[in-house]
């Protein structure tokens, strides 16, 4: 359980950490800065699309290792005690961050499948879905992004 917990809960520490807490924010911020290339090129390269694989394994990886943990009763840092009513981060514990972060999760997902239909060309014109690239990709990093902040930091309920 300890392997699946250093695995899910990775984060950078060093300054450029508020930018990107964790692996995935930051390949997140990469695949953002990319996307702007295909939004004024109006076409994908191999690249750009190598790196969305990426981007997929590196959301499914911390995905998958948090529903096994949730499935073995463990919540997320900051929705759990570590003693005297603080986070194991020193913050007051805020039990709503748990769903919290499962809700930035799971758009993380939806975001995902969107620059897939984008990408493709499904649903709307080619040329309208790679305008909306950027857009879609800047969504997902906020919310990895915020995934990471909501597992350390209490909300606006600490202690509800």
């Amino acid at each position: 359980m300890e392997f699946l917990r250093l695995i899910h809960g990775y984060q950078f520490n060093s300054g450029l950490a508020q930018l990107f807490p964790t692996p995935y924010a930051l390949a997140t911020l990469v695949l953002f800065v990319w996307s702007i290339a295909p939004a004024v090129k109006m076409r994908i390269g191999g690249g750009f699309m190598l790196w969305l694989r990426v981007t997929w394994v590196l959301t499914l990886l911390p995905a998958v290792t948090g529903v096994i943990l949730a499935l073995g009763g463990a919540k997320v840092p900051s929705a759990t005690d570590a003693g005297e009513g603080v986070s194991k981060y020193g913050f007051p514990v805020d039990p709503s961050r748990d769903w919290e972060h499962w809700m930035y999760a799971g758009l993380c997902v939806i975001s995902l499948y969107v620059i897939e239909v984008l990408v493709r060309g499904r649903l709307i014109e080619h040329r309208v879905g790679l305008r909306l690239l950027p857009v879609a990709t800047l969504f997902l990093y906020g919310c990895a992004y915020m995934i990471g902040r909501v597992a350390v930091f209490p909300g606006s309920t600490p202690g509800s």
